[in-house]
């Protein structure tokens, strides 16, 4: 989702029931450091027999790619906003490569040998990085994205959306349950998702507007992108 228009995933949960709204607020990076500490937790709950040849949800990614195609996300998010004046235009050029047709093409691979311990190492560490630059990276610091160019709330937003939604994934993939906190999903729907539906849960509605789930009275999305502008 970083740099083209990702796999929409299949899962379908229940209809979730209305409930209140969570009450928003900026996107920040401690929001990013929960999302990624959860994440990792729960990753490394899985044996690691989980790991060999299975899917993540209905991407054609194996659990796996999914994990060094997120850890990329978050390297690259943390890149764009690292020279002394992003570029606005395009990205920092840094190579991007698939390992076998089909896989994704990233600048981060994990080193296969350190298994799946090694490959959660290596999530750990990317978004670290991200959450850095997005705490030390003054506000009015603009940096180029193919959905908008954003700021550093921005960036946070958009790597908590990697985070929640490929979790969402891999947990499909691996036998896992994930249920990230509803407010960081409101504030991240706040911030790059303004047009979605009310009355759902932020955290199906944060599915069904990444095109993984369907809503009541809403068919799931084949085609979505969120809006990474810098709000005024």
């Amino acid at each position: 989702m970083s740099r083209s228009s990702d796999q929409a995933g299949a899962d379908h949960p229940s209809p979730p029931a209305s409930t209140p709204p969570v009450t928003a607020g900026p996107v920040t990076a401690d929001d990013l450091a929960r999302a990624v500490r959860l994440s990792v937790r729960l990753l490394q709950t899985a044996p690691t027999s989980a790991w060999e040849g299975r899917a993540a949800g209905s991407l054609e990614w194996d659990c796996w790619e999914t994990v060094e195609h997120l850890s990329d996300d978050l390297f690259a998010y943390a890149a764009q906003l690292g020279p002394s004046t992003p570029p606005l235009d395009r990205e920092v050029p840094f190579f991007w490569h698939r390992r076998r047709p089909g896989g994704p093409a990233n600048a981060v691979h994990a080193d296969r040998a350190a298994g799946p311990a090694g490959l959660l190492q290596t999530l750990e560490a990317c978004g670290a990085l991200l959450v850095a630059m997005v705490r030390t990276t003054p506000p009015q610091v603009r940096a180029h994205h193919v959905f908008g160019v954003s700021d550093p709330e921005g960036f946070a937003a958009m790597g908590i959306v990697e985070t929640v939604v490929h979790t969402h994934d891999l947990a499909s993939g691996l036998g896992l349950g994930w249920d990230p906190p509803a407010e960081v999903c409101a504030r991240v729907l706040t911030r790059l998702f303004p047009d979605v539906p009310t009355g759902a849960a932020p955290w199906p509605t944060l599915l069904w507007a990444t095109g993984r789930t369907a809503l009541p009275g809403h068919p799931r999305r084949t085609e979505w992108r969120w809006d990474g502008t810098v709000r005024s």
